[in-house]
């Protein structure tokens, strides 16, 4: 006999619980606005606490933050890379970082 009484309890209830919370476990993966805001830490830091010259981002409000991004894609403000870099994301997107950053600062 290759397993005991147990074993197999053990393993029918290590079945029955990866059936019922790995589908769970699987889509808890982050939305769409802080996986588009990862690109931001290079420069602002991690979660937009830059830790040098950069302006840091955590604690701005979601609307400055979009419009500053915005005026950088319509060319209205001026920037080192800025202005390349919004052209790499669309309204959206831009929405959906600034929202980012205005709901980790707020928890």
């Amino acid at each position: 006999q290759l397993f005991g009484v147990n074993m197999k309890k053990t393993v029918l209830a290590l079945l029955f619980v990866s059936i019922t919370f790995l589908p769970h476990v699987v889509t808890a993966t982050p939305d769409r606005g802080t996986l588009l805001s990862m690109s931001c830490a290079a420069c602002h830091g991690t979660d937009g606490k830059s830790p040098g010259a950069m302006p840091s981002l955590y604690g701005k409000s979601s609307k400055y933050i979009e419009t500053s991004m915005l005026n950088f894609l319509h060319g209205k403000r001026v920037g080192t890379v800025m202005n390349r870099i919004a052209k790499g994301y669309t309204e959206e997107e831009i929405k959906l970082i600034a929202d980012h950053f205005e709901k980790i600062a707020n928890n």
